[in-house]
């Protein structure tokens, strides 16, 4: 497994090794004991598994706040989307600041999003599945967002969106209070 800082510390791209031959691949892409022993020990309690059929369905930015704040580990399962990362910890260095990523079921890269992060991904391919791990589980009344747009996020697309009716009431970056502090 390749794993690469961001410029958000926390944020890590996971790269798993692929071991291929005429029938396809096998990767393994979590091991709770080897990922402990790079330092990235999660207790992953929640599996997710989302299908966006349109190119350009963008579904986010999204947190969960204490007491039930996630990590959460993404991976493409089919097709390709850009998967960002916004740092919303109170105090942070990078508060404020995004990271992106194109993850694809060709590349089998995965991003691993402590707590203290929005989240959010648009898809680049039609029929493309996201699964995601979680470290505590969905929790409705901790649940919260930031528009898309508010961030300064650069989304590689330049169509409208396909967003749900939530993701587009949620409230901007500038009128959004942070629950998390930075604690580094």
């Amino acid at each position: 497994m390749q794993i690469e800082d961001t410029g958000l510390p926390g944020v890590k791209v996971l790269t798993p090794a692929r071991f291929g031959d005429a029938r396809g691949f096998f990767s393994e892409c979590w091991n709770r004991a080897r990922m402990a022993e790079a330092g990235l020990d999660f207790d992953f309690v929640q599996d997710n598994h989302s299908l966006s059929m349109e190119v350009g369905t963008l579904r986010g930015l999204h947190f969960q706040a204490p007491p039930h704040a996630q990590a959460k580990l993404v991976r493409c399962g089919q097709g390709a989307l850009f998967d960002v990362a916004v740092d919303i910890r109170k105090g942070s260095p990078t508060y404020g600041q995004w990271f992106g990523i194109e993850l694809s079921a060709q590349n089998g890269k995965q991003l691993l999003i402590p707590a203290g992060f929005l989240h959010g991904f648009i898809t680049r391919a039609p029929g493309t599945e996201v699964l995601y791990k979680c470290n505590d589980y969905y929790a409705p009344d901790c649940d919260g967002g930031v528009v898309w747009d508010s961030c300064g996020i650069e989304w590689g697309f330049d169509g409208t969106p396909v967003l749900s009716d939530k993701d587009t009431r949620a409230p901007r970056f500038e009128d959004f209070n942070s629950p998390f502090v930075w604690e580094g």
